[in-house]
């Protein structure tokens, strides 16, 4: 295959995940924005959201004022924001059409409507659209896409450097999505173990479409150490950081088996790999949940750029 191919086939579901994560994210601060303010006006659900896209600076430079109705115009319909809904699925259906001869009509016709649809969104008086509305769509959406890749594709190169990117990103996004909790933390350690505490944690496991599983898993007991374990280290659920690597694992070995060598690229995936199956909850909170999660965030991005170095040698847009 073509590293020019391969590099659009892997940024293609990679803005497909992002943009998913940017909706959950708008989720997750619409939730947590509606719980009534009990803290003598400690509120900052949109900062920490905006935060943990590395958006805040980039927001307040162009809205300035810090309020529902300019978030969500700057996550879902800001094309000048490149992280937002509606710039994540236009570039996924920009790499889609270029490469579209490697992609199943199904799959293009599921993106191409996505685009479409997205457009007809985009002309609705603002006062029509609501958050769970914008948040369902991109959801509904995106599953749709991903079922007509599973459903259609041929199990070669291009299937996976598709699931590359969906690992790599997937695993960005959820650290990201749990780093929210950091920035959300209460001011003082009498809050934690209270209904807001508990209340945004639910609120980040309904935003991951978790809840019920966390539920099956650890029997619906919410605390911080068994949720940061749900979503980092248990290889049950597909969104936690260690089945991201997996996957990666799975798609990087057969990538090389399809072109005969092995890459650097492997050996950091599976350096990712062996750190986290060997770690325990434990390890995470002595280090620092936000400075673990920040510090693998930095290796995730190293594993993006060591794919591109071996695999994608072309600039997708």
């Amino acid at each position: 295959m073509l590293s020019r191919t391969a590099a659009n086939l892997f940024w293609m579901t990679r803005y497909l995940e992002r943009s998913e994560t940017t909706a959950r994210l708008l989720d997750m601060g619409f939730r947590n924005a509606l719980l009534p303010d009990t803290g003598g006006g400690f509120r900052n659900e949109w900062s920490a959201v905006l935060q943990s896209k590395g958006a805040l600076q980039g927001f307040n430079d162009k809205y300035g004022d810090l309020v529902q109705r300019n978030v969500e115009s700057f996550l879902f319909f800001d094309l000048e924001n490149p992280s937002s809904v509606a710039s994540c699925v236009r570039a996924a259906r920009e790499n889609a059409r270029i490469v579209r001869t490697a992609l199943t009509s199904q799959v293009w016709d599921a993106i191409n409507l996505s685009y479409q649809e997205l457009k007809a969104i985009q002309r609705k008086e603002r006062s029509q659209v609501s958050i769970p509305d914008l948040t369902d769509w991109t959801l509904r959406t995106t599953a749709l896409i991903r079922g007509a890749i599973e459903m259609t594709q041929l199990r070669i190169d291009g299937y996976s450097f598709m699931h590359l990117g969906y690992a790599v990103e997937r695993a960005d996004n959820t650290a990201r999505l749990l780093d929210v909790k950091y920035y959300v933390l209460l001011p003082s350690v009498a809050y934690i173990g209270s209904g807001l505490d508990s209340y945004q944690w639910t609120t980040l496991l309904r935003a991951l479409s978790a809840h019920r599983a966390y539920g099956w898993a650890y029997g619906g007991e919410l605390s911080a150490n068994r949720i940061a374990h749900f979503l980092i280290l248990n290889p049950k659920f597909p969104r936690a950081l260690l089945s991201c690597y997996i996957d990666a694992n799975t798609h990087l070995d057969q990538l090389a088996r399809f072109y005969g060598r092995s890459t650097p690229a492997q050996e950091e995936a599976r350096t990712l790999l062996a750190e986290l199956a060997e770690a325990r909850i434990e390890d995470v909170f002595d280090e620092g949940l936000h400075e673990f999660l920040t510090r693998m965030i930095n290796r995730n991005a190293g594993l993006a750029q060591s794919i591109h170095d071996q695999y994608l040698t072309g600039e997708a847009r």
